[in-house]
C-alpha cells in the first residue's frame, strides 16, 4: 500500500492530498472507535481536490465500515484498505461496505517471487532448481521468513504466523469454546492437504482414532479456517455431467509452511505439495480451479482464467520412471474432447511430445510468472 501512495505522489499528486493512516505505528494506535477514525482523517485530509486516504489494519477499529462508506458517497476520496483478519476477507464485510470497490487479496510468495526476493536480499539460491524448489517448500512463502537465516526460526515465525491467525482472528470471530477439538480438525485437514474429502470421511477417520466430533461442528471448524485463509477450498467437478460434485472436495493450504512448521518430518511428499504450490499459483493469477473428473479417471485441476479460457492440467513429481507413469498422466487428458490447452506439468528437464500435451517443467513455468 506504501508503494501504491508513492506512485500516487510520483504521478504529480500533492502530498498533502494523501492521508496515509497505519494503526499498528505509534500515534495511531489509540484510534479504535469510529469517531477517532473520523476525527483523525478530518484532521489531515483538508486539502482540496481529489483526496487519496490509505488505512492500514482497519479492523482496529470498531464500526469502521460506516465511517468508509461516509467519506466514499462525498466522491473527493478514493479509499485504500487493508487487514490481515479474516472479517476483513470474509462474506461479512461485504454486506456492510456498500456500493462499489475492489478486493485485491494478498499470497504468500510464489516460487519466482522467492528467488526474487532471496537476490533482493542477498540471499544465496541453490544451483539445483529441484534443491531450490525443496528448500522454498519447507521454508514457506511468507516474505519475513526469507529475513531469517535459521530454519528453526524459520519454523518458529510460521507457528507464531499459525498462532497469530486463532488468537486474533478465528478464535474471536467464531467463539471457539473447545479449543482441543477445534485443533484435532485442523491438524487433521492441514495433515491431509490435497486428498479428496468430505465432512462425512472427516468425521468417520475422527471416530476410527476414537473422538466423536459431530459433523455441524466440523464444519463450522472448516469454514473458520477457509474464512482464515489458511485454508482454500477446491471443488470437484464432473466433466462429463458438466455439474459440481457434491460433498466431495479438496483442501489446499494458502502456505505450505502450515503444514511443514508442525510437522518434524522434513521428507517431501511431492505429489499433493506440488498440487498445492500450483493450485495457489493459480489463485494468484486470479484463475478459478476446481478438480476434474473423467468417469474414474481425475484431471488434477481445471483451470479458468482472467480471459474465461480453460486449460487442463495434471501436476507430477516425474514421469521418467516408467511407461505406466506417464500414461497416468497423460491418460485422463487424452479422454477430454475439448480443444483447450492441456498441461503436464512435472520437475523433469527430459520433456515428452504427446498428442499435442504440453509438457513444461514445473519450475520454470513459476519461475518464469507465466499465465495459464
Amino acid at each position: 500500500m506504501e508503494m501504491i501512495a508513492d506512485e500516487i505522489i510520483a504521478s504529480g499528486v500533492p502530498k498533502e492530498n494523501v492521508i496515509y493512516i497505519d494503526l499498528d505505528k505509534r500515534g495511531f494506535k489509540n484510534i479504535k472507535t469510529a469517531d477517532a477514525l473520523e476525527k483523525c482523517i478530518d484532521e489531515q485530509g483538508t486539502a482540496e481536490g481529489l483526496k487519496y486516504l490509505f488505512v492500514d489494519e482497519i479492523q482496529n477499529v470498531k464500526g469502521f465500515e460506516e465511517v468508509i462508506n461516509g467519506y466514499r458517497t462525498e466522491g473527493d476520496w478514493s479509499i485504500f484498505i487493508t487487514g490481515s483478519n479474516s472479517y476483513l476477507l470474509s462474506g461479512e464485510l461485504v454486506t456492510k461496505l456498500t456500493g462499489r470497490y475492489l478486493e485485491f487479496e494478498m499470497f504468500p510468495l510464489s516460487f519466482g517471487e522467492y528467488e526474487d526476493m532471496k537476490i533482493f536480499l542477498g540471499k544465496p539460491i541453490d544451483t539445483n532448481p529441484q534443491a531450490e524448489l525443496t528448500n522454498y517448500i519447507l521454508e514457506s512463502g511468507f516474505p519475513r521468513a526469507l529475513f531469517l537465516d535459521d530454519p528453526a526460526d524459520k519454523r518458529k515465525y510460521v507457528q507464531g504466523v499459525i498462532k497469530e491467525i486463532f488468537d486474533k482472528d478465528i478464535r474471536k470471530r467464531v467463539k471457539i469454546r473447545k479449543k482441543e477439538t477445534f485443533e484435532l480438525v485442523r491438524r487433521y485437514v492441514v495433515n491431509n492437504f490435497g486428498a479428496t474429502t468430505s465432512i462425512n470421511s472427516i468425521c468417520a477417520e475422527l471416530k476410527k482414532n476414537g473422538q466423536s466430533i459431530g459433523k455441524a461442528t466440523i464444519s463450522k471448524y472448516i469454514n473458520a479456517l477457509v474464512d482464515a485463509k489458511i485454508l482454500y477450498e477446491c471443488n470437484r467437478f464432473d466433466m462429463k455431467s458438466k455439474k459440481s460434485l457434491s460433498g466431495e472436495k479438496k483442501y489446499y493450504l494458502a502456505d505450505l509452511g502450515f503444514y511443514y512448521a508442525e510437522n518434524t518430518d522434513n521428507r517431501v511428499n511431492y505429489g499433493p505439495t506440488l498440487e498445492n504450490m500450483l493450485y495457489i499459483y493459480a489463485c494468484s493469477q486470479d484463475c478459478t480451479v476446481s478438480v476434474g473428473r473423467i468417469g474414474k479417471l481425475e484431471c488434477d485441476f481445471i483451470i479458468r482464467n482472467r480471459e474465461m479460457n480453460y486449460s487442463y492440467v495434471q501436476v507430477a513429481y516425474t514421469i521418467a520412471l516408467s511407461k505406466e507413469t506417464e500414461d497416468r498422466e497423460y491418460r485422463p487428458l487424452e479422454m477430454i474432447a475439448d480443444n483447450y490447452p492441456k498441461y503436464v506439468l512435472t520437475t523433469d528437464y527430459l520433456l515428452q511430445k504427446r498428442n499435442g500435451i504440453l509438457h513444461e517443467n514445473i519450475i520454470d513455468y513459476m519461475r518464469e510468472g507465466k499465465v495459464f
